[in-house]
């Protein structure tokens, strides 16, 4: 499809050519590590006219990626680079536990918040996702313009920042840049926050990390729009829990303190910073 291969075939063993292990399943499917024949179906898939922008990446797991040193956190593989932050993002559900919404990447003064949904087979969804993004802005009283950038069509905006003004009374806003693609049965989303949504030189670094993204999509089926799960591995699971316990601490010593500590500081909101590719814990964004 446009340029964009099928992983290569061990002549002798039938299997794919790079990263072969143990294959996990999860919600999305199984996930095929190298060690399996890659299934008849997937050839069949019909080529989106939206994949002319994914000639560079992000990829799909049956498409033969760059080799590159990638995080398995289920539906999709993360690039670990050197200064780069993995944050898993959760939320409560209406039940109280913790549920991993996305994954954010911090390089520097720039973050990039990226979620894997399930599309259709024969048509994308980056269209209808990019109107509800424009009507969302604009209703909390942002501004909104199109913008053709290195993965087609985008959205640049100025969102307001709840509880933040000026001096003078006036509404503090963000550049935020809202960026996706269209893949085999799935679309990416990317939100892109900090120098990376208005400095054009450091732009491209946080692009490069979105392309090097591969999507595990899987193979049951999962209904259009539905985040694809994002696991973690156990290890980094405890750390989060954790890690949400001593904010919940620091929150209750907090307003233990209301009125009596004028410099006692608020929590932030996430975990402790991660470093060398682990993911930490992050509230929802």
């Amino acid at each position: 499809m446009f340029g964009r291969r099928r992983k290569k075939r061990d002549n002798e063993t039938g299997r794919t050519g790079s990263e072969a292990g143990p294959t996990t399943g999860g919600a999305a499917g199984d996930v095929s590590f190298g060690n399996e024949v890659e299934p008849e179906a997937s050839r069949g898939q019909p080529v989106k006219d939206a994949d002319r922008y994914r000639t560079t990446g992000p990829w799909d797991s049956t498409e033969d990626a760059p080799e590159a040193g990638r995080m398995d956190l289920g539906s999709i593989r993360l690039p670990m680079e050197q200064g780069t932050e993995i944050q898993v993002n959760v939320a409560q559900d209406s039940a109280g536990k913790q549920k991993i919404i996305g994954v954010t990447l911090v390089r520097g003064k720039s973050a990039l918040q990226v979620q894997p949904f399930a599309a259709p087979k024969s048509s994308g969804l980056w269209d209808e996702m990019r109107e509800e993004l424009r009507e969302q802005v604009v209703k909390q009283g942002g501004k909104v313009e199109d913008h053709e950038g290195t993965f087609g069509p985008e959205l640049k905006a100025l969102v307001p920042v709840k509880g933040r003004t000026t001096e003078d009374g006036k509404q503090l806003a963000q550049r935020v840049r809202f960026i996706g693609v269209d893949g085999p049965r799935w679309v990416l989303r990317g939100v892109i926050r900090g120098e990376g949504a208005s400095k054009p030189e450091v732009m491209a670094e946080i692009e490069q990390l979105f392309a090097g993204i591969v999507v595990v999509r899987g193979d049951q089926p999962v209904p259009p729009n539905e985040l694809l799960q994002i696991t973690v591995p156990k290890q980094i699971q405890e750390q989060m829990a954790q890690a949400a316990k001593t904010r919940a601490a620091q929150q209750t010593a907090q307003h233990g303190n209301a009125g009596r500590s004028p410099n006692g500081a608020a929590p932030n909101g996430s975990g402790p910073a991660a470093s060398g590719g682990a993911p930490s814990g992050s509230g929802d964004s």
